[in-house]
């Protein structure tokens, strides 16, 4: 195989396209959202992108068949507006390859006419919490008046250690060839897969688009998520004692 090998599934003439990323990361916020995207809108195979920057692994469906490690896009039409959404099960395994990846993904977006981008992921609190806000980075002032205006936060010194894999080098890369790039973070415990997280950075990104989406099935595996948080919790916090136990107490 080559450094990056390319699939042409189907080549849409898009109208000023946005590119938007979820591949996974902190609770798989960005990569929930994006796969909701294709979900709702039903999302037309583009690209597939495998490089040798993939770990050397196959996903297995639940029929037994394999697909090498790699990346997707697809259109998706939502409210008459052209996206580009990149979604995949796999970041690169290196720095470098992580470099090489978005530069073909960036690539590939300018071949379809992109000229705007957002990159979704989640920024980790450490803890369970209730209030999901959304946090901002961008490549430009214009960009992030636009996304406070939204309701996006932005904190000093927020996320800790800055931001990192594809959504990080969307951002920096983007801005070295001139493309406006905004990312948005859900806030997320960080311990596991996010469906509420994943919803706050849609609603922003719908606002800032102008399109509707439907969130049932996000509800649905948000309340799934919720029976094994309980499950969780009542593991740490043990049996509760009945009367008979406290009776030998003290």
């Amino acid at each position: 195989m080559d450094e990056f090998d390319i699939e042409v599934h189907a080549d849409p003439e898009l109208d000023d396209p946005v590119l938007v990323e979820g591949l996974p990361g902190v609770g798989h916020v960005g990569k929930l959202a994006a796969e909701h995207l294709l979900e709702e809108f039903d999302g037309e195979l583009v690209r597939r992108v495998y490089s040798e920057h993939f770990p050397p692994q196959v996903t297995v469906d639940d029929d037994g068949v394999t697909t090498l490690a790699c990346a997707e896009f697809h259109h998706v039409e939502a409210g008459g507006r052209d996206l580009l959404v990149l979604s995949g099960d796999h970041q690169a395994g290196d720095g470098v390859g992580h470099y090489r990846l978005t530069e073909c993904f960036l690539d590939v977006a300018g071949s379809f006419g992109v000229e705007r981008a957002f990159a979704l992921g989640g920024v980790p609190t450490g803890e369970l919490i209730e209030e999901y806000a959304v946090l901002g980075a961008a490549t430009d002032a214009a960009n992030v008046e636009t996304l406070g205006e939204a309701g996006v936060e932005f904190r000093e010194d927020e996320p800790a250690g800055g931001i990192v894999g594809v959504s990080g080098l969307l951002l920096g890369l983007g801005e070295r060839r001139d493309l406006p790039v905004a990312c948005l973070m859900g806030e997320t415990s960080g311990y596991l897969v996010d469906p509420k997280s994943a919803r706050a950075v849609l609603e922003v990104l719908q606002e800032l688009l102008g399109f509707d989406v439907d969130y049932a099935t996000l509800e649905e595996r948000a309340e799934e998520m919720e029976e094994v948080v309980k499950k969780i919790q009542e593991m740490e916090q043990g049996p509760t004692p009945t009367d008979e136990d406290l009776r030998y107490i003290g």
